[in-house]
């Protein structure tokens, strides 16, 4: 009696645990916003291993069903499955990139090895495999072409995770994939705390770097901050990331080579549009050869401004560009080229109206609007909580944006689902959560956020994310929204750069913070000017910096034995022909994005992505950009459709012809 009275008492506490605990609850908040003022640190490892063991029950449904596989109890099952996970990580991983402390980050880590170790049990599990791999070799034709994607993404999903290695081959795969967990999320927090160590030291963030080196007429402090920013975590410190870039190149290359790849770069490509590195790098080459022919007229300009500095006694003679003088000189051409100088522009970007014009060109081409959601729950006082809703009224999910720097915010800008779309068991739409974030010139005391014309472009970019997200109607959570090859997913937020500077859209948004005057057309008529301006320069450090990551990612396990990663970087960097006043964008000790994200071989997809957003944008422009009938037909063929097509597929549809391979190089002035 003793134990059975011991027993309920645990069982009663186990049930007030979760009783207590948010994510295993029902959230009665508007549209199911996360209850962020709810959420407790501990409740989030407790919730992952609930998701964990529901999930496992669920996929053993699956497997144990008596019935012959088929979509719906197999494939369809599956994209039902494991809901409480997608709940927390939705939250966990947001709050780890823009609100992350020592406590959030061991859980983020805890998390990770807990969630790759349960996703190697579902792609190595071979009885589930079976089951989709059947469903798979059948007659597919009753299944609508979403569903055919679907089925193909799953069927991937395993065959590229091991699911036909040996017992043997497997547990050494699992060992790579919770190695490299630890060392990717080791990689961000040693970043974090560079860039903080950086705000420190120069009393900026590192997102204000460019602007700060624009502006700054002291030579020295701009050298300093160049040789700060540029070797992050390369001090031979605690936060040094050269043993760690290493240790994950090697670890992918084993992971490539285990899954039957001759390098990490072959593995990754297989399933992307350009489906092979030799296309890759054939493309990025003719890019970088154009961009270093502009990148050298370009410092011949800057160096006739140093030369009458020179003269005038401001700088030693011989002074040379060099990399820390680029932003600074670029700028001095602008302003006599085109006499454009930010801080006229300034004034006329305020955040929130920039974010206003977001939203009426949004309004504009695909006839949706974006409302305030007051009293909505937040993760941070600095988050704005958005409803947005289709022209007959009907709700196509929650928008957040996150715009200015924190220190437990890491660098950049992106955007990011709380909660997927798809539609339920019940046959329920379930619309998306989305934010944007971003590292945007903050509020001051004196000033609100005032935004660069590049920081403009940037909001306008990351909501095209958003708006892939938010306009999307699938079916299934793996092929809705951005949930396209890595290639394609950056057509549509580039896409969007394109109407960042109309001027019918402007004449909506930019208004002088103060006067509420509409940006003049001769302010106008010199940024439409100065569009082409420096793109030798930014187009040669993106391209240096998509080669780098392939060239990384090419090297075999033995290969990467005993390499000096400066020596590497500087061999590369001579081959492609970058001139020495230029750096790739990212340098390989915070090249976050191929050490910590998922653009690993997979850089380039920022300009294979431009080729096919300007050869849209040229449509729009011969079609009329502001044209109905256009618009609705880009938002039906690409943004409703997320990846329930494959992208050519989609182009062609929307074009009817193959986008114009020259069209990135035309937009950017490197060709006539």
């Amino acid at each position: 009696m003793k134990k059975i009275t011991v027993l309920f008492a645990i069982l009663m506490m186990v049930a007030a645990c979760k009783d207590k605990n948010p994510f295993l609850a029902d959230w009665n908040t508007p549209y199911g916003i996360p209850p962020f003022d709810q959420i407790k640190t501990e409740n989030y490892i407790p919730a992952i291993k609930e998701g964990i063991e529901q999930n496992k029950k669920e996929i053993e449904a699956i497997i144990n069903n008596p019935e012959a596989p088929n979509f719906a109890n197999t494939v369809a099952a599956y994209e039902l499955s494991g809901q409480l996970l997608a709940k927390v990580s939705g939250v966990l991983f947001n709050l780890a990139e823009t609100d992350s402390d020592s406590t959030i980050s061991k859980i983020e880590d805890e998390a990770n090895k807990l969630l790759t170790a349960h996703s190697d049990e579902i792609f190595m599990n071979r009885k589930l495999f079976e089951r989709v791999k059947a469903v798979y070799e059948a007659d597919q034709s009753r299944l609508d072409r979403e569903q055919q994607m679907t089925l193909k993404k799953l069927y991937q999903a395993f065959t590229r995770n091991g699911v036909d290695l040996a017992d043997e081959a497997q547990e050494k795969l699992k060992e790579i994939n919770q190695a490299l967990s630890d060392a990717q999320h080791k990689f961000g927090d040693n970043l974090l705390a560079q860039n903080n160590a950086f705000k420190e030291k120069f009393g900026i963030p590192v997102s204000a770097y460019p602007d700060e080196m624009a502006s700054c007429p002291d030579r020295e402090r701009r050298q300093a901050m160049f040789e700060a920013y540029s070797n992050r975590s390369n001090h031979g410190d605690e936060f040094d990331n050269k043993a760690l870039c290493l240790q994950i190149l090697k670890l992918k290359a084993q992971k490539a080579k285990l899954l039957g790849f001759e390098t990490f770069a072959a593995y990754q490509l297989d399933n992307k549009m350009a489906h092979d590195p030799q296309t890759v790098d054939a493309f990025l080459d003719e890019i970088q050869v154009a961009a270093n022919a502009k990148s050298k007229e370009e410092v011949a300009d800057m160096q006739k401004v140093m030369d009458r500095d020179i003269a005038a006694g401001l700088l030693p003679k011989g002074s040379k560009i060099e990399p820390w003088d680029w932003f600074y000189y670029a700028e001095k051409v602008r302003k006599e080229k085109y006499d454009l100088d930010e801080e006229q522009t300034k004034p006329y970007f305020k955040m929130e109206n920039v974010r206003n014009g977001i939203f009426y060109a949004a309004n504009l081409l695909y006839g949706i609007n974006v409302e305030p959601l007051d009293n909505a729950p937040k993760y941070n006082p600095e988050v704005d909580v958005f409803k947005v809703t289709d022209s007959d009224g009907s709700l196509l999910g929650i928008f957040m944006t996150d715009y200015f720097p924190r220190s437990t915010k890491r660098g950049g800008a992106w955007m990011n689902n709380f909660r997927d779309q798809y539609v339920d068991k019940d046959g329920n739409e379930v619309r998306p959560i989305i934010v944007n974030v971003g590292n945007f010139n903050a509020p001051t005391d004196s000033l609100p956020g005032l935004l660069t014309i590049d920081q403009v472009e940037t909001m306008f970019h990351e909501f095209g994310h958003a708006l892939h997200g938010l306009l999307t109607k699938c079916h299934y959570p793996s092929v809705s929204g951005t949930s396209v090859a890595r290639d394609f997913v950056e057509t549509f937020s580039q896409f969007n750069e394109n109407w960042a500077f109309q001027p019918e859209i402007l004449a909506q948004y930019a208004k002088h913070y103060k006067t509420g005057e509409v940006i003049p057309d001769s302010l106008v008529n010199k940024i439409l000017s100065a569009r082409q301006f420096n793109q030798g320069f930014m187009t040669a450090e993106l391209c240096a910096a998509s080669i780098l990551d392939m060239k990384w990612h090419e090297l075999s396990e033995e290969q990467l034995d005993g390499i000096d990663i400066k020596a590497f970087e500087d061999k590369v960097c001579k081959d492609m022909g970058l001139i020495k006043e230029i750096i790739p964008r990212y340098r390989t000790t915070y090249f976050n994005h191929i050490f910590n994200s998922g653009y690993s071989a997979g850089y380039y997809s920022y300009l294979w992505s431009e080729v096919l957003d300007k050869d849209a944008f040229d449509y729009f422009k011969q079609q009329g950009i502001y044209n109905k009938d256009v618009a609705t037909r880009f938002r039906k063929t690409f943004l409703e459709k997320g990846g329930s097509e494959e992208p050519m597929v989609l182009y062609e549809m929307f074009k009817g012809s193959q986008p114009d391979p020259k069209a990135m190089l035309r937009a950017r002035g490197l060709i006539k």
